[in-house]
């Protein structure tokens, strides 16, 4: 029955993603070298049966954007792209048309739930479900930056112990338990590690002693920047991911603790050559990635690849991102992963005015939000004081931490650093107009000994 053809039409470049108006369902995509594309439709996890549209590039093409509006879906299904082009990893291009790339504007992902229990038959695909929320009136907090004090903390980590005493362990709802005592403790803020979908079976390290492959559990390595976590719901619970992660942020918000996230916008779950085509790969590698002159990806991150940050596609894409959190989700606002990622050009250059960086500071979606950079990256590029000349951003500031545990364990010579610290690190932050708040001094954090 599933497998009778929706209706169809030419449908419209934006928005990005899956946009349903009515019985209409919208879908689009970027990508500017490809020959081909071609949308597969399911009802099923494993992705059959399915209907598929084969975009015709004179009716189903607008620029660089590939686009088709299905008429009379259901109000949930699941979906995937496969997309041909040129196979010239020199040039940039690496199109592979057997794969199956999933959306990277899709709000929901299917395959990576419940933790650590992925079977090998349940392929990643977006998923799209229809879906309504009740906030009560619930706004952002906009509290000031210097009345902040963030708790730092891991989704699943936070509660996954017994003696947490939660009722859903490990999860955002867990987390949402705990909003009364982590009031108790006087703390302003939550600044969760990441919760973009990752996959934590996609690790290579393994354990010394029981030859047991290690899993990602930090989840600094993205699919995609829409969708949240799957695996840190309390699964298989009638109510999405979306639907328990904003249930989270009420609660929180009503004992006036904002929600902060950290973003890994400088690299992604696809990795270098060695890895997986997931989406980018597959939809713009040369757009998305920074590349030599040899097609070779830049590891300015340290994990393979680095996003390429201010290509207009991907610039504009991170913002989305970054509007849809604060929009959809009441999100305060974000640390940037190594942040100096962020002010470097195509060929991976530090630039004078980064487009991102304008567009982050200057959105007016955003002009409430808390933006807090790490204001270095893998290779070098250190920023403490004067990541970004507007007053907007603040910094983490290393610098406090390594002062106060050096004096902590007794080295001499530290005592008028420290105080310079505690003061408010003027030295780093004056010569840029920024004030004492625009440090976010910390002592420990999840590198390094925590």
């Amino acid at each position: 029955e599933y497998m009778t053809r929706f209706k169809s039409e030419s449908g419209s470049p934006y928005p990005f993603g899956v946009k349903r108006s009515d019985k209409k369902f919208n879908f689009a995509i970027y990508s500017k070298n490809a020959s081909g594309v071609k949308l597969y439709i399911s009802s099923s996890r494993s992705g059959t049966p399915s209907v598929d549209y084969e975009l015709d590039p004179n009716l189903n093409k607008t620029g660089d954007i590939w686009h088709i509006c299905v008429i009379d879906l259901p109000d949930s299904f699941y979906y995937f792209y496969q997309v041909s082009g040129p196979w010239e990893p020199e040039s940039g291009l690496t199109f592979k048309d057997d794969i199956k790339l999933v959306d990277p504007y899709a709000q929901l992902i299917s395959g990576l739930a419940p933790w650590s229990e992925r079977s090998d038959n349940q392929p990643i695909m977006a998923s799209f479900q229809e879906e309504t929320f009740d906030w009560e009136g619930d706004r952002p907090l906009n509290r000031s930056l210097h009345e902040t004090i963030i708790y730092e903390m891991h989704v699943r980590g936070f509660t996954r112990s017994k003696n947490s005493g939660v009722q859903h362990p490990g999860t955002f709802s867990g987390i949402a338990e705990k909003a009364g005592y982590l009031k108790e403790l006087g703390i302003t803020a939550v600044e969760l590690l990441p919760v973009h979908e990752f996959d934590e079976e996609d690790c290579r390290y393994i354990n010394p002693n029981s030859g047991e492959r290690l899993k990602d559990y930090w989840g600094y390595s993205s699919i995609n920047f829409f969708a949240v976590k799957s695996a840190y719901s309390s699964y298989p619970a009638a109510t999405s991911p979306k639907t328990e992660f904003k249930k989270m942020v009420k609660t929180l918000h009503r004992e006036g603790i904002e929600v902060i996230l950290d973003v890994v916008f400088n690299h992604t779950a696809e990795g270098g050559w060695d890895r997986k085509i997931i989406n980018f790969k597959g939809l713009g590698n040369k757009d998305f990635y920074l590349l030599d002159d040899k097609g070779d990806y830049l590891n300015l991150s340290g994990c393979g690849n680095t996003v390429n940050c201010n290509h207009p596609v991907t610039a504009n894409m991170i913002v989305d991102s970054l509007r849809f959190f604060v929009t959809e989700y009441h999100v305060d606002g974000f640390r940037f992963d190594l942040a100096s990622i962020l002010s470097r050009g195509e060929n991976g250059d530090l630039l004078n005015e980064p487009l991102v960086l304008n567009l982050i500071t200057k959105d007016p979606v955003l002009s409430q939000t808390k933006l807090i950079a790490e204001p270095w990256d893998a290779v070098g590029l250190y920023q403490v004081g004067g990541f970004c000349p507007n007053s907007r951003w603040a910094e983490w500031n290393d610098r406090f931490r390594d002062s106060v545990r050096r004096f902590g364990r007794g080295e001499p010579g530290w005592t008028g650093e420290l105080a310079t610290r505690l003061a408010g690190s003027e030295d780093l932050f004056g010569p840029q107009g920024k004030k004492a708040e625009n440090s976010i001094n910390f002592i420990t954090a999840h590198d390094g000994f925590t």
